[in-house]
């Protein structure tokens, strides 16, 4: 995707199709705008209210040009925004919180996850999806086709020590949900969800046991036939909720949130990955640039927000990460998603919030 035209400047003081070093009366310039907080956004993405403290909705990232004007007052390119663009983001008025799926592909360093923690605020959650070498049942090769069973499927101790430490040492009292989305599993562990449920017990036990520390666990499943009482029980028994994901693959919302019935009160933990019947490259090419609301989902928009206001009600965190396959725009999926919760919650007096984990 192009980045801004010649003569303009990126948001970071980078300039489109400029060289290396820039002529040195333009260095004083270029350090000064990297050092200070770009312009305030229109007044038609602020809130007309702060939603509560333990609410924290955001993207599933933040390197996306067509955001320019949405969160980022300036055009910029997608591998600055990639390097630079948290700490702009952490300063928009509604999204206090961000994904991070790269995880998913390689594990990520303490010192990694130190950095992202080092960049924004200290109300700021970020949710961490858990590495494929533990939550894929299959070793894949190119265009994800499975090659072999994959024999560190649902290692604790691999969970432990690539992702669920590492995690928590780096972000500290900025991480909010660690998930699991497990991949598409194969048709032996469909055909006995049981015994899935039971293996699920096993595996968080063991991370529960191995790190004790108050974390904020959550599974995200792929395969429908797995959301069973068993399994959701199974869950609450650990401590670890269920993460619900709006996904063409899964069922509708309002399905899985019977699901949180089965278990303890606890955080709300969502993720908005894509609209429905469609597919991830279909979504891309429709919506991109990504800066309008292209299939507006009222029926899931409306559905989180009372599926979060009761949360917020019962004096419970909500971290909802939306993407930008989900409607078309991400950010503005978000802005609205707030202003219906807010709307939900006037004049309702809210309890105390419980303290949000780690």
């Amino acid at each position: 995707m192009s980045g801004p035209p010649p003569d303009q400047f990126g948001l970071f003081g980078e300039e489109s199709g400029a060289p290396s070093k820039p002529p040195a009366g333009r260095q004083a310039s270029r350090k000064a705008r990297e050092a200070e907080p770009a312009g305030p956004l229109p007044d038609a993405l602020q809130l007309p209210r702060p939603l509560p403290p333990g609410v924290h909705l955001g993207t599933s990232s933040w390197s996306f040009p067509g955001w320019a004007g949405l969160v980022y007052p300036e055009a910029a390119t997608e591998s600055t925004l990639a390097r630079k663009g948290l700490k702009q983001y952490a300063r928009h008025p509604v999204l206090g919180g961000v994904g991070i799926d790269r995880g998913f592909y390689a594990p990520l360093s303490e010192t990694q996850y130190r950095d992202y923690a080092q960049q924004v605020p200290p109300h700021f959650r970020f949710l961490i999806k858990a590495p494929s070498t533990v939550c894929d049942a299959m070793i894949r090769g190119e265009r994800g086709v499975a090659l072999q069973p994959n024999a560190d499927f649902l290692n604790a101790r691999l969970a432990v020590e690539q992702f669920v430490k590492p995690c928590l040492d780096g972000l500290e009292a900025k991480a909010g949900a660690l998930v699991f989305q497990l991949s598409p599993v194969h048709r032996a562990l469909l055909a006995d969800p049981a015994g899935f449920a039971a293996r699920i017990g096993e595996f968080f036990g063991a991370i529960r046991a191995a790190e004790p520390r108050p974390a904020t666990l959550a599974l995200e499943l792929r395969d429908p036939e797995l959301l069973t009482p068993r399994l959701v029980r199974t869950l609450g028994e650990h401590g670890v909720r269920l993460c619900i994901g709006i996904h063409a693959r899964m069922p509708e919302l309002a399905r899985q949130a019977r699901a949180l019935e089965l278990l303890p009160p606890g955080p709300l933990v969502v993720r908005w990955s894509l609209h429905a019947g469609m597919k991830y490259e279909g979504a891309r090419d429709r919506y991109a640039p990504f800066n309008r609301l292209v299939d507006p989902d009222l029926d899931t928009r409306h559905g989180l927000a009372d599926l979060a206001a009761a949360h917020v009600r019962m004096g419970q965190p909500v971290q909802v990460i939306i993407n930008n396959k989900a409607e078309g725009s991400a950010p503005l999926s978000v802005l609205e998603l707030a202003r219906a919760i807010i709307d939900r919650l006037a004049d309702t007096p809210l309890p105390p919030a419980t303290p949000e984990s780690p």
